[in-house]
């Protein structure tokens, strides 16, 4: 029996691998990554939110920065930011819903996609769960995301009959698959699919076939070129996205999928169609980078040889080289406040993405270690 079949096995009976630690992130980023917590925990609001230009998705926004934070080594029970994550936590319990969704679909700026903020919510609220004592918050917590692992099944995709050839079943859109008309689409997919996961990671009972069905969804979404289309039933066309094939990769690996042919279709298409962040700017930088930073960390600096065979380096991706290219672009384009600004969601999504990529290297996280 391999490493994965173990892998797996005892995954399903709900039991965990040691976790594996990271290496220590570069001395030379380590200043840029204090200046950014320290104006994500300005930018915190009171009541524990963080909120994108004009007040829109609270839900996500205070999710990526507790993620943050947590990435820095810091628990909801202890580290400098302990604080700034109970109230993250506090702010999203008092927000989740009989219903399992984690968020309000009455908020400013949620109604039409609180699916992004109900997956964000599930990944940062399991990545705390395994940290938070003993008792009655605990046990809350623990029902809070079992019931957000069966929103999220009841939202995903599904076909209406057994003659339905037409609804591409595993998906998810912005919004449940009823109140969307089975609308899918490939980011929320991916969030749905992380989030899952996390939970999973932490011991949460979360539906299989959530998952598995999701799995097939981006293998049946991915072109002829290797690129994960837009949507599969809304018309999306056959145009792979650089975003969505970069976050499929991660979803992969976080699935146990190191080497299989479609993960190689993937990465092909990444090297091909991605540079690094600050190199061939293109739409959607930001959310292309949260996920691609995933995917090659995970990679690292030999496993693009063990997926290809021995490459020369102009023709490999690995980790190192698109760290340094990134990293050294990040620290130079930091505002003197520590906060990244630029497009139309705002400096605690851009800062947050950024200080997420910056802190891969920590290994801290479950949901993020190689």
């Amino acid at each position: 029996m391999n490493f994965k079949t173990i892998a797996v096995a005892l995954l399903l009976t709900g039991i965990t691998l040691p976790s594996l630690q990271g290496d220590e992130i570069p001395k030379e980023y380590q200043d840029a990554i204090k200046k950014g917590l320290t104006w994500m925990s300005r930018n915190q609001h009171k009541d524990g939110h963080w909120e994108a230009t004009g007040g829109q998705y609270p839900i996500t926004m205070t999710s990526l920065g507790g993620m943050t934070m947590l990435m820095e080594g810091s628990t909801i029970r202890e580290g400098q930011y302990r604080d700034n994550i109970r109230r993250a936590v506090d702010f999203l319990m008092a927000r989740c819903q009989a219903n399992g969704m984690i968020g309000n679909p009455n908020i400013p700026g949620e109604a039409g996609r609180y699916m992004y903020g109900h997956g964000f919510g599930m990944l940062f609220l399991a990545s705390v769960y395994g940290e938070e004592e003993e008792g009655d918050r605990r046990r809350k917590l623990e029902e809070i995301l079992v019931r957000a692992g069966k929103f999220s099944r009841d939202a995903q995709t599904r076909r209406v009959s057994m003659k339905d050839n037409k609804t591409p079943l595993g998906g998810w859109g912005y919004v449940s698959a009823k109140e969307g008309n089975n609308f899918d689409e490939g980011s929320v997919t991916i969030t749905q699919v992380q989030a899952l996961r996390a939970a999973r990671n932490a011991g949460i009972a979360v539906p299989q076939d959530a998952i598995k069905e999701a799995v097939a969804y981006l293998e049946e979404s991915t072109n002829a070129q290797g690129g994960v289309i837009y949507s599969l039933g809304g018309g999306g066309g056959g145009e792979g996205r650089p975003a969505l094939t970069a976050a499929a990769i991660s979803c992969g690996f976080s699935s146990g999928d190191y080497n299989s042919p479609l993960i190689k279709k993937w990465f092909k298409f990444c090297l091909n169609n991605i540079g690094s962040l600050g190199n061939q700017r293109h739409g959607h930088d930001e959310y292309t980078h949260y996920y691609y930073s995933q995917a090659l960390y995970s990679l690292g600096d030999d496993g693009w040889n063990k997926l290809f065979g021995d490459t020369k380096d102009n023709d490999k991706l690995t980790w190192k080289k698109y760290r340094k290219a990134t990293f050294d672009t990040l620290v130079r384009s930091q505002g003197a406040d520590g906060s990244w600004t630029g497009g139309h969601v705002g400096p605690v999504f851009i800062t947050a993405v950024h200080l997420t990529i910056m802190q891969l290297d920590g290994g801290i996280l479950p949901i993020y270690q190689r």
